[in-house]
């Protein structure tokens, strides 16, 4: 083993992960912002322990000067999905980005494991600017359902128990597992249509309330005190009678009364 500063070492994989969940979560949340939905339900992302890397380096038999190119997945960012679909559609926006470069694709969702294990993964090369200058690093994306990522957590804290050999009992009752996860998924995907719908209800409402209070705030600011009590008195009506098309066009009043407002106009 070389005498390098291993927690060094591990610094710009740190930051590489940082990066990449800032930025997939202001992917989230500009997809929400824009469509009302999002593929991406939720982000998460590690950087292994040096230990888990020496491990793996010993049963890959990756040199130590070679961990850097050897291991891929020192870094590693997980996206989960609500539909087994939306990963085909994160998977495109990932090789479309032109801040990080694919290298290769594993679909063990197509081609799941014997074991039962099924997601998506991208490796991608992620240039880190540190303090000695530009460093690209290798990091691992994971595409998962919530299935997926349940069954596949599950799993590996019994390969961590019985350190990778497990009984054939557990073994078999994991692929049963593994098998209805899958058939949730799919069961849920036959309703996607349906979920996506409410879900951008929701959403579109929760957007139209939030720019109609916002908006009552900004008269505020703009001293146009009566019209913003007018406004917040029709917002209250309009909110207990669930009326969305109201709230709508109460929205463009207001905008158009802050418009006025920033001219100087008169109320």
């Amino acid at each position: 083993m070389d005498g390098r500063d291993w927690n060094l070492f591990l610094f710009p994989y740190e930051q590489a992960v940082e990066e990449l969940k800032v930025k997939f979560k202001t992917l989230r949340g500009e997809l929400k912002t824009r469509e009302a939905y999002s593929p991406i339900e939720f982000v998460t992302g590690r950087v292994k322990k040096i230990s888990s890397v020496f491990e793996k380096a010993k049963r890959l038999n990756v040199p130590m000067d070679r961990i850097e190119t050897g291991i891929e997945d020192i870094a590693g960012i997980r996206i989960m999905c609500q539909f087994v679909e939306d990963i085909q559609t994160v998977a495109e926006s990932i090789r479309k980005r032109k801040d990080l470069l694919l290298v290769y694709e594993k679909d063990y969702i197509t081609n799941y494991k014997e074991s039962g294990y099924r997601s998506f993964h991208m490796i991608v090369e992620y240039p880190v600017q540190t303090a000695l200058g530009l460093k690209r690093v290798l990091a691992e994306i994971q595409l998962r359902t919530l299935a997926m990522n349940f069954w596949a957590t599950i799993e590996h804290s019994l390969n961590y128990k019985y350190k990778e050999s497990l009984p054939e009992d557990v073994r078999d009752r994991l692929k049963k597992a593994a098998e209805a996860a899958f058939q949730l998924d799919t069961e849920m995907s036959s309703i996607r249509q349906e979920i996506v719908d409410a879900q951008r209800g929701f959403e579109e409402s929760s957007n139209v309330v939030s720019k109609v209070l916002s908006g009552i705030q900004d008269l505020y600011f703009f001293h146009r005190v009566r019209e913003a009590a007018q406004y917040q008195l029709r917002f209250n009506e309009l909110w207990e009678q669930e009326d969305i098309w109201g709230l709508k066009q109460l929205a463009d009043d207001i905008q158009a009364s802050i418009a006025r407002a920033k001219r100087g106009g008169n109320a």
